[in-house]
């Protein structure tokens, strides 16, 4: 049997795990303009995101722009887009199933539902957490097979971001691989 206390620690993780998805989904930091060879002088940074593009002027300026077209995104960030979404809104459904599923609320007055609440709020969490692996690793798979294809010049080669990152960690959080 286990304790309240690893009830509470797993439901502090999942919350990290889905504020940590709400961080990557916004941040538009998820492709990086990639400086090699000849491109190694900058005066811009470019930064892609699922819902905007961003460049940094030499100067500090930034101005971003946000996508006019959701037909104008590369496929990659289109599923991306679709598959964060539906993990944010199920890791809520898993952080109210924790909630109610809980040794430690009365939120169920039925004892022996409580641990069903649980696995079903696992599961929720488990599927919220591989949602976003995939969202996330499709990009950055993107991401490699540009930067190693010999047709794309440099100055359109790009990079892993923050948000990709912060993906990754959230996704282990919200699957409870910690």
């Amino acid at each position: 049997m286990y304790s309240t206390g690893v009830e509470v620690l797993g439901m502090i993780l999942a919350v990290a795990g889905w504020l940590g998805v709400m961080v990557a989904c916004g941040l538009p930091m998820w492709r990086v303009a990639a400086y090699i060879g000849q491109n190694i002088v900058i005066s811009q940074v470019i930064w892609e995101g699922l819902w905007m593009n961003c460049s940094v002027q030499s100067t500090g300026q930034m101005h971003c722009k946000v996508h006019d077209s959701m037909l104008g995104l590369p496929v990659d960030l289109q599923a991306a887009r679709a598959l964060v979404i539906v993990s944010m809104v199920l890791c809520i459904v898993g952080i109210g199933l924790s909630v109610a599923g809980a040794k430690c609320t009365n939120c169920s007055r039925d004892v022996s539902s409580k641990p069903r609440l649980m696995v079903a709020a696992g599961v929720t969490f488990i599927v919220a957490g591989m949602l976003l692996l995939v969202a996330v690793s499709w990009t950055a798979h993107a991401i490699v097979m540009g930067f190693y294809d010999p047709m794309l010049e440099e100055t359109g080669k790009r990079e892993f971001g923050n948000a990709l990152y912060f993906g990754w960690a959230s996704s282990c959080l919200t699957e409870g691989r910690v």
